[in-house]
């Protein structure tokens, strides 16, 4: 696996050149993932996809859980690049960034969770965030779990806000906003201190998205003050 995600695989010596890379198996997985969810793909896909058999994609990846793997790492990409920035404009572009990878490509959401191996990409993400707090006065721990904090909130935000390949509602943030109107207009009596919110709100999961990186970049501010201070 480490081999496979960082690109070390082993030189072939012997045969008839290689008629694909794994970059290229990759692709065509992220091609179906994007379209039609991670469930969606197999090995059987991809190969009906490339000018190979099933059994031939089992020379570059010996299955599902490895290429899920490196199809993430590449999909994720590497952090944009940009210097010289604050460390709070820097970690709240860095968010931003975060975020719209994955509503880039929603299946990892699915991917990118629990103890796994870590990528090249995905290492560059977590050393730009952490880059962002060094000379801060935090400890290495608390600068991994402002980054892990950070995170967080971009994954749940994102999870609310995207419609995942395979498993639509059908109905656009639009028509949410919509048909819960409709509901609370009928409801207000029910539900009054929700009824007066949402008449007082024009929110968004994007405003969401800043309302809470502000308020967690505060608390930071707050630490970092005292610590540097």
């Amino acid at each position: 696996m480490t081999e496979l995600l960082w690109g070390k695989e082993p030189a072939r010596t012997r045969g008839p050149k290689p008629a694909i890379t794994l970059t290229a198996i990759a692709e065509a997985a992220i091609a179906i993932a994007d379209a039609e969810g991670l469930d969606a793909v197999s090995m059987q896909r991809i190969a009906g996809d490339l000018p190979v058999t099933k059994m031939a994609l089992y020379r570059y990846v010996p299955g599902k859980t490895e290429l899920v793997a490196v199809m993430s790492d590449l999909a994720m990409g590497g952090p944009p690049d940009r210097p010289d920035l604050p460390w709070r404009e820097a970690l709240r572009t860095w968010a931003i960034d975060l975020y719209d990878g994955f509503t880039r490509h929603p299946w990892l959401l699915q991917s990118t969770i629990g103890r796994r191996l870590l990528g090249p990409n995905e290492l560059a993400w977590m050393e730009r965030g952490v880059a962002a707090l060094t000379g801060s006065g935090l400890s290495g721990g608390e600068q991994l779990d402002s980054i892990l904090v950070i995170t967080s909130h971009v994954r749940n935000i994102a999870q609310q806000s995207t419609t995942f390949p395979g498993h639509t509602t059908g109905l656009t943030e639009e028509d949410w906003q919509r048909s819960l109107g409709e509901i609370l207009a009928t409801e207000a009596g029910r539900f009054p201190h929700l009824t007066t919110a949402m008449r007082t709100s024009a929110g968004s999961e994007n405003q969401g998205l800043e309302f809470g990186l502000a308020r967690i970049l505060d608390g930071l501010e707050l630490l970092i003050s005292d610590r540097t201070g």
